[in-house]
């Protein structure tokens, strides 16, 4: 004899057509929590980027108001000496600068590490706090350390009867450079450090047991690890450095003569076309050539950083 099974209605009603749950039903739920941050992100960062990219293609004239030019505001730009003499002068700051940082934040990370430092808590928040302190502040401090003649160079000048100028045009940069260097070493430090945190000790450890050495030790697991946050800091500190304008827009009216002109950097050559020339179409259109340039450089350094990693 053959058995029938009873079903309830309960099971039975999961098969009908009513009971399947719609897959492709959008969920909105995510919108909810991101639109303050999306609308913010809208009115803060994409609109003012299409207002300039659309009153870089205008001129102002003395004559007619304002014009449509098309790409003549980009074509001046690329034969604009000043232009490329400050692009040329930030890229010569990027390529001595930004290795000397991270070198020095590297080593700062690797000391930290080795928890052979005494005083690590101190050493970690001195550090660090020269990046809370404002750039306009910072740079104020040390131009008048700078200052030969009332500053800390001026009176070692006194004591020892030299006469060191770190403000003259030939060590300008260098000095602009240390400002920076001061100022996010510590950043760095701390994000080198947090990626070396991430090693679990047994492995250094182990490699000990091995008869590994300190130094083959940091050569063979712990300089590899650094590679990803390399690459963050590296990106960051050239976004950094194309956007320099604190500094020598402040040690402008500290420095003797004309050492630092109007166009000294890109972002205050943009500044001085738009505040101080009444050419804000043109500072637009320099403002996105600058952007794009950047842009090019910080990706090619992700593709390397991204190719050696997959090796």
């Amino acid at each position: 004899m053959s058995q029938t099974v009873g079903v309830s209605p309960e099971m039975a009603g999961l098969h009908t057509p009513e009971a399947r749950v719609n897959k492709h039903k959008a969920d909105w739920r995510g919108w909810k929590f991101m639109w303050p941050f999306a609308v913010v992100f809208v009115f803060v960062f994409i609109i003012p980027i299409v207002y300039a990219i659309y009153i870089s293609f205008f001129k102002k004239q003395m004559i007619g108001g304002t014009k449509f030019v098309g790409f003549e505001n980009y074509t001046r730009l690329f034969v604009d000496q000043q232009f490329w003499s400050s692009v040329g002068r930030v890229a010569l700051f990027t390529v001595v600068q930004v290795p000397i940082m991270l070198f020095l934040a590297a080593a700062m990370a690797l000391a930290l590490d080795s928890m052979k430092l005494h005083g690590t808590k101190f050493f970690r928040i001195s550090t660090f706090l020269p990046y809370a302190v404002p750039a306009v502040v910072s740079t104020m401090i040390w131009g008048f350390v700078y200052g030969a003649k009332y500053g800390l160079v001026g009176s070692f000048n006194d004591f020892f009867g030299t006469n060191i100028d770190v403000l003259k045009p030939s060590v300008l940069l260098a000095s602009i450079g240390n400002i920076n260097t001061w100022e996010f070493t510590g950043y760095n430090m701390l994000i080198f450090y947090s990626s070396l945190s991430t090693i679990p000790h047994s492995l250094y450890e182990a490699a000990s047991i091995d008869g590994a050495s300190e130094w083959q030790i940091v050569k063979k697991i712990k300089l590899p690890e650094l590679r990803g946050s390399l690459a963050i800091t590296v990106i960051f500190s050239i976004i950094g450095s194309f956007q320099l304008f604190n500094e020598p827009s402040i040690l402008q009216n500290m420095v003797p003569g004309n050492a630092i002109t109007t166009y000294y950097t890109p972002n205050m050559y943009a500044y001085n076309l738009s505040f101080t020339g009444n050419q804000s179409n043109y500072a637009a259109a320099l403002a996105i050539t600058m952007a794009v340039i950047t842009m090019a450089i910080a990706y090619a350094v992700q593709l390397k950083s991204m190719k050696e990693q997959m090796k």
